[in-house]
């Protein structure tokens, strides 16, 4: 991976292939790695520049303690985009968290985007119990360590069919969730917890827009990503069957297909 002092931390990403800048952003607590499919798709076949960075505190990036925000996750992106000279407006592609900062980005530095995309993620606030439990997580992985969040986890990610489809997939995705920094763990999980309800702001995205969701992700319904398309002015919907919350990892070809036909319209 390569690696960029962004805002007081070293970032960690990749960078590949030439073409329309395609700025592809992690669910938590993961890394870039849960987007390998997308990577080599829409680098070597769909002619995109493919940016793939881990997110503060996770993956390979240096954390930084107490609240990391959504805003602030949308900084470090911006940031890193200037110092990789990215002038171009970019798609911006999140999924899960990744979307809760890719709608900051979105209202921050709407002139730098291209075109967006919500996988799988909400516009709506955490509720008082939800930001609770969130809080209470964060201490606990700072005094324990990610086991038991790893565990609650894992069962909700992923569709009924593809956790005995792909085993080695669920393996991988619970070893990059274990061995994640305490702190940066942590901090992103406060920052969830904070971030605000962008759903009377769905009208100002402006920008092409593509909403992506697996027909059975337990922890982001369809219905409610396809309520969150009929808000946004300029959007498309595909919900991809069979397949749950990680729907990049479950249905990677589908998810290709339809990311690629999405950029394709923008040229």
């Amino acid at each position: 991976m390569n690696k960029l002092t962004i805002r007081g931390i070293e970032m960690a990403y990749v960078d590949c292939g030439v073409g329309t800048p395609l700025l592809l952003v992690h669910g938590f607590p993961l890394d870039h790695s849960m987007w390998n499919a997308q990577i080599d798709a829409m680098a070597d076949a769909e002619g995109c520049r493919v940016i793939a960075p881990d997110l503060r505190g996770l993956g390979q990036s240096q954390a930084s303690p107490g609240v990391v925000t959504m805003e602030d996750m949308a900084d470090d992106l911006a940031a890193l985009l200037d110092e990789l000279k990215i002038d171009e407006p970019v798609v911006f592609c999140g999924l899960s968290m990744g979307g809760y900062v890719a709608f900051q980005f979105a209202l921050k530095y709407a002139e730098r985007l291209a075109g967006l995309i919500l996988c799988d993620t909400r516009a709506a606030s955490d509720t008082p119990e939800m930001a609770a439990t969130r809080r209470a997580t964060a201490e606990k992985v700072l005094g324990e360590g990610s086991g038991n969040l790893v565990a609650a986890m894992i069962p909700k990610l992923f569709g009924k069919c593809s956790a005995g489809r792909c085993p080695q997939m669920v393996t991988a995705l619970r070893q990059v969730m274990l061995e994640n920094n305490r702190q940066g763990t942590a901090s992103a999980a406060l920052g969830m917890a904070e971030r605000p309800d962008v759903t009377a702001s769905l009208g100002k995205i402006d920008c092409p827009t593509l909403v992506i969701v697996g027909s059975e992700d337990a922890i982001t319904p369809a219905a409610e990503m396809r309520s969150v398309a009929e808000a946004i002015p300029n959007s498309q919907f595909v919900e991809i069957p069979d397949c749950g919350h990680m729907s990049p990892m479950e249905k990677p070809d589908e998810v290709n297909a339809a990311i690629a036909q999405f950029i394709a319209t923008l040229q």
